[in-house]
């Protein structure tokens, strides 16, 4: 371990001149062959992840222009059914309302219908009910009458009777 210790310590300078001159045609040939691949690779890697950034940023934007516009669509549809909805039930209150109006008007004419008929067939009824009376009160005085008047007497005191109340009206 003392040469491996000496050694270190005092170099010898035509090493170290060596190990210079390596270390710079080192230093070129990874400077000429490798190092500007490198950075231009890397380079070329910022350009495609900053690329893809600014798409990802472009990307966002956009996609919150849709949801926006999505947003937007989707409160004129709610905006559409509602009206739609507003003016369903308008249309069915007023369907409702000609619809009892109409059975209004209906009930009244089938009500004023029935009135003028039983009205029509009292009518008929009252004239059957006189003409039946009439008829039942003729019939009834023919019977007294022929009674009565069986006689000739009889029937020439009633004739004068009548000709003299007939002679005052």
């Amino acid at each position: 371990m003392v040469l491996l210790n000496s050694a270190l310590l005092n170099p010898n300078p035509g090493l170290v001149i060596w190990q210079l001159i390596v270390f710079g045609i080192l230093v070129f040939i990874l400077r000429k062959f490798a190092w500007t691949p490198i950075i231009n690779g890397l380079k070329e890697r910022e350009g495609e992840i900053e690329g893809a950034l600014k798409m990802a940023e472009e990307t966002r934007a956009e996609m919150a222009k849709l949801k926006a516009d999505n947003d937007k669509l989707v409160a004129e549809a709610r905006r559409e059914r509602d009206e739609i909805v507003k003016e369903a039930k308008e249309a069915a209150n007023r369907l409702i309302a000609e619809a009892k109006a109409d059975a209004q008007t209906q009930s009244a004419k089938i009500l004023e219908d029935a009135r003028a008929t039983i009205a029509h067939e009292k009518e008929v009824m009252i004239a059957s009910v006189k003409q039946d009376v009439a008829n039942l009160s003729i019939e009834i005085a023919e019977k007294i009458l022929r009674k009565e008047l069986s006689d000739k007497a009889a029937q020439q005191s009633y004739v004068s009777a009548l000709v003299a109340d007939a002679k005052l009206n």
